[in-house]
């Protein structure tokens, strides 16, 4: 049996019960509302489709993941694999980490990104291991910040809002002129340089954006493509010039300070404008965010929005079973109909019904979340090839040549 996975067997004591002579009326009375507390949990267990599952076997299938863990962490989404007789473990590494990383002791890798996940695809091929791919949902890269940074970059006509979020409230989500917004950092602009304190807010650092840290990120090195693809005239990087590209645009991605362990986290914290106002996370998280707020306070936090890059990345999350076992996995995260609709209740636009995500709007709509502009980009048409970005990250990002060296500040 492959390490990545174990089979629970159910475990049942059974114990010798005291011969009872004399019954009591208290006695009996007990034994009747046992009795029907057991009849209760019975009928409840039986509706649910849960009754045989202590008598069942467990597939314990053992993964690692980039930031899509958290998917797996959801208990909504634990109770759902349950019921198909799953329980999955996971390790969160960083993207090189997945890539060069030991398989031995794993039935399945969940990479964030496509160019990951090619990697790690190219290696099984070479190295004759078993794998198979699936493609549950994807979410859009983005830059996060707060209402008084968007309005400063409004005034400036770097970002334009989509729409309002509802009569009278303030838009959500914001265009962004990527180029424009690059241009303010090449040229040293500060915040407030861009009149910020209009808005009262005063910030005297350069205008950049925030990523996690690039040796590592799917996230961050799907930035890098992004900015390179900006700053290369809307081209997608080639091999001959990329050495010189990645050195102009080197102090657009390091200019920011040692990147933090987890981005969207000091986002979403009180103290999030004070470690950095612009922020490169995946739509998801902003949407998922959003829908817990409205749960627990019954409104929307309008004072954090999303900016969409003109040149918008869809990142693909790539499911790889190891193992045959795991291909039982891999086709419930793409067909089962709850858990694709778990996956939008946790702000993914799911892949098959069609490539405006209607799903996920519905599922927005319904809640009383306004829903993004879905006009997307093609990513096959900027992302540059494998070779070529691997490249890039490492001189940008001043990487280590061993892969499997960590990289300080490491984070999926």
């Amino acid at each position: 049996m492959h390490e990545g996975l174990v089979v629970e067997e159910p475990r049942l004591a059974v114990r010798r019960q005291r011969s009872i002579v004399r019954r009591r009326p208290r006695f009996v009375a007990t034994v009747a509302t046992l009795l029907a507390l057991l009849l209760g949990c019975t009928t409840s267990l039986a509706l649910s489709g849960n009754l045989l599952l202590p008598f069942d076997r467990i597939l314990v299938l053992e993964g690692r993941t980039g930031s899509k863990g958290e998917f797996f962490d959801d208990p909504e989404v634990q109770r759902l694999l349950l019921r198909h007789g799953i329980r999955v473990h996971v390790t969160v590494a960083g993207s090189q980490e997945l890539v060069h990383g030991d398989y031995s002791r794993l039935a399945f890798l969940f990479p964030s990104g496509r160019p990951p996940a090619n990697d790690i695809l190219a290696r099984l091929k070479r190295d004759n291991g078993y794998s198979k791919a699936y493609n549950p949902f994807v979410s859009p890269l983005v830059l996060a910040t707060y209402r008084d940074y968007a309005q400063a970059l409004e005034g400036e006509g770097i970002a334009v809002p989509q729409y309002r979020a509802g009569r009278g409230e303030e838009p959500l989500y914001y265009s962004l002129d990527l180029a424009a917004f690059l241009d303010r950092g090449e040229q040293h602009r500060t915040w407030n340089d861009l009149n910020i304190q209009r808005h009262g807010t005063t910030n005297g650092n350069v205008v950049v954006a925030q990523t996690s840290h690039i040796c590592q990120s799917n996230s961050a090195e799907t930035f890098l493509a992004q900015v390179a693809f900006t700053r290369n005239g809307g081209r997608v990087p080639e091999d001959a010039g990329a050495d010189e590209l990645a050195a102009r645009i080197k102090p657009l991605l390091s200019a920011q300070g040692m990147p933090g362990v987890d981005v969207f986290g000091p986002y979403a914290s009180p103290e999030g404008r004070g470690i950095a106002p612009v922020v490169v996370v995946y739509e998801h998280q902003y949407l998922a965010y959003q829908a817990h707020y409205r749960d627990t306070r019954h409104e929307l936090d309008t004072s954090r929005v999303l900016l969409y890059p003109t040149f918008q990345f869809i990142t693909q999350p790539q499911f790889i079973s190891l193992v045959p076992e795991a291909d039982r996995l891999g086709d419930l995260l793409t067909h089962d109909r709850l858990l694709r609709e778990r996956a939008v209740a946790l702000g993914y636009r799911t892949i098959g019904d069609d490539a405006d995500s209607e799903e996920l709007r519905r599922y927005l709509g319904a809640r009383g979340i306004p829903a993004p502009d879905t006009r997307t980009d093609d990513t096959k048409t900027v992302m540059p090839s494998q070779d070529v970005l691997n490249r890039m990250v490492r001189r940008v990002g001043d990487c280590p040549t061993d892969p499997d060296s960590p990289a300080p500040g490491a984070t999926p």
